[in-house]
């Protein structure tokens, strides 16, 4: 047995050698942008369960065939892989879908912020004509009028005298969303383990901190809690005005929710109207647009790779 120890020594000998001072120097830099992925706690488990069944209910939609998880699949990271969804009567809307894993980390919910928490977002779809189109609140609590339900929601909402309201709804969804956290490699990374990103994604955090991705994909979720125009330094051509819809207002004309990263890869197509296709794409076009650069195919490569660390290391357990 003696005879292996010199190889093992040489092993760990070259592992060490693969940390530079510039590993652990960017790494620190990393640090002071981003934040470990944490998963919120004193979720009530009642309303958990009540949320996760209303997250698949295909009853809160006008054919009986839409939930939540038709255009946010939880087997594919949250969204349909689709540029725009497909709604009760297969007319689709003019925005991509979002994914809800990690959503609770956008300080506000829509493409253009118009709901001010997840719990608001989730029933929003509901009662728009073209997603699930249920007429009213009447109607939608009408279809899950059952005893189950009466059930679940009083046993969720113990301290409300009619706590079978359409309100609930939402608040239930969102406790359920809220357990969708998905960490990934670049939260060992962030946590002190170098070597869980490969030189190449480390290179392509170097590019991405480097040329500024920063400005507006930083903390927990790589984003900003912000909206941005899209088109900062050269105009992009686009029909959806977005944020200007809500607050009618000149200066929000073309601003967009700044999206998180996580699992950024997977829930392609991008941009809120899903018009590009892939990532290397919507790389190339945030770096010319928002930021004025024109990025090698090497750099595009390399920060791909990095993005790649974002994504979820085990599937969901829903």
């Amino acid at each position: 047995m003696n005879r292996y120890i010199p190889l093992l020594f040489l092993l760990l000998s070259c592992t060490n050698i693969q940390i530079t001072q510039d590993d652990k120097k960017l790494q620190k830099e990393a640090k002071s942008y981003f934040k470990p992925l944490e998963r919120p706690t004193s979720i009530s488990s009642d309303k958990i369960t009540l949320g996760k069944k209303l997250y698949f209910e295909t009853s809160l939609s006008l054919n009986n065939k839409i939930s939540c998880n038709s255009c946010h699949n939880l087997d594919t990271f949250g969204v349909d892989n689709q540029k725009t969804s497909p709604g009760h009567d297969g007319r689709r809307g003019t925005r991509n879908s979002p994914t809800t894993l990690n959503s609770h980390l956008n300080f506000k919910q829509f493409w253009d912020g118009r709901a001010k928490d997840l719990a608001e977002q989730a029933v929003g779809p509901i009662l728009n004509p073209i997603e699930h189109g249920i007429p009213n609140e009447k109607e939608a609590l009408t279809k899950i009028n059952t005893p189950e339900y009466l059930a679940m929601f009083k046993k969720a909402f113990p301290k409300e005298k009619k706590p079978f309201n359409f309100k609930n709804i939402g608040v239930a969804i969102e406790s359920f969303e809220r357990t969708l956290v998905t960490p990934s490699r670049f939260d060992d990374y962030l946590k002190g383990d170098i070597q869980a990103l490969s030189s190449k994604e480390r290179l392509g955090l170097k590019s991405f901190i480097q040329i500024g991705c920063t400005s507006c994909h930083a903390g927990e979720g790589l984003t900003s809690n912000s909206f941005q125009k899209l088109g900062i330094v050269k105009p992009y051509k686009s029909k959806d005005l977005g944020r200007f819809e809500v607050t009618n207002r000149k200066r929000d004309k073309f601003k967009f929710k700044v999206p998180i990263l996580r699992n950024i890869e997977k829930t392609g197509p991008y941009f809120h109207d899903g018009s590009i296709k892939t990532l290397e794409q919507a790389i190339k076009i945030m770096a010319e647009y928002q930021l004025g650069k024109q990025l090698t195919d090497e750099e595009v490569s390399n920060i791909k790779a990095f993005l790649s660390s974002l994504t979820a290391k085990t599937k969901l357990k829903i």
